[in-house]
């Protein structure tokens, strides 16, 4: 079953037309994902990659019924590009594009959140996969294999790092979710969380937080009162100098919040054994699958 995304997704493309856009769109399509619309203002009526091209969202939602948006819209244009997904009525909409100032983020997820129904994901992050049906973004499809193992990460790369060291140990999995490293996100830990452990597929979580912010420990407070199914970690950047940017906009330890320690602590407490490498993951997962069997 898995989350989010499924193989009866219709997904269009926003900023099909660029170079980062056609690229991932064939890539998707390879994978085996319903592109079934692009949009770019000004080229309604090409075609891309046999995918046909609207000049608004609004009218590609309309023709085709599309009801998942994948954007590669340049920094400067994206905000207003998830803004017009919102209005359009699309459910979930994925942002690739970094750069955003965090100044619109936080206009446009304010307004998403109180005057629609849609789903941020995102921005600056590597999209959405569920194994074997659907690929929203730019994740590598040749790393996953189906099963039950879901992943919600707020790095890109170590996702696709992670993945496939799960599928190198035979474990498959459920959906992977990238929520971005940003300082405003869409979604956040605490709303994956709770999607995993309603979903029959996936009988284990694995967490990737970062240094910065407090979602991790948000999530492990959640964690702790509310999930019934294992969950295993992981923090990055835990040798990062305090006070130093590492990466992501959001990965900056600050005002004594946000540091690794506090992370680890907190998730520790709420049960989750924490991997010290992301190869040590793979076999923390079969450890909290055995112990549930």
């Amino acid at each position: 079953m898995a989350i989010l995304v499924n193989a009866d997704s219709r997904v269009l493309v926003q900023g099909i037309t660029g170079r980062e856009g056609e690229f991932h769109t064939r890539q998707m399509i390879e994978y085996g994902t319903k592109v079934v619309a692009g949009v770019t203002p000004g080229k309604g009526g090409q075609e891309v990659a046999g995918v046909p091209v609207f000049d608004t969202v609004k009218q590609a939602v309309r023709e085709t019924g599309a009801n998942v948006s994948c954007i590669f819209v340049p920094a400067p244009f994206a905000p207003d590009a998830i803004l017009e997904a919102a209005d359009a009525g699309v459910e979930l909409i994925v942002c690739i594009t970094e750069g955003i100032p965090v100044q619109d983020m936080v206009r446009v997820i304010s307004y998403v959140k109180r005057c629609t129904k849609s789903r941020v994901i995102g921005p600056n992050c590597p999209g959405i996969t569920t194994a074997g049906e659907c690929k929203v973004g730019i994740m590598p499809g040749m790393l996953f294999k189906k099963g039950n193992v879901g992943l919600v990460s707020r790095s890109g790369t170590l996702t696709y790092e992670i993945v496939y060291a799960l599928t190198q140990a035979g474990l498959g999995q459920s959906t992977c979710v990238g929520i971005g490293g940003d300082p405003i996100i869409g979604t956040t830990f605490i709303d994956v969380l709770p999607l995993f452990e309603a979903d029959p597929q996936t009988e284990a979580v694995v967490l990737v937080g970062e240094i910065g912010g407090s979602d991790e420990e948000i999530a492990a407070e959640y964690i702790k009162t509310q999930m019934k199914k294992p969950v295993v970690g992981f923090i990055s950047g835990r040798t990062a100098p305090p006070g130093k940017r590492m990466g992501h906009a959001g990965a900056i330890i600050a005002g004594g919040k946000g540091s690794p320690q506090s992370k680890v602590a907190a998730l520790m407490d709420a049960g989750v054994p924490i991997a010290d490498t992301p190869s040590e993951i793979p076999m923390l997962v079969k450890k909290a699958l055995e112990a549930i069997k």
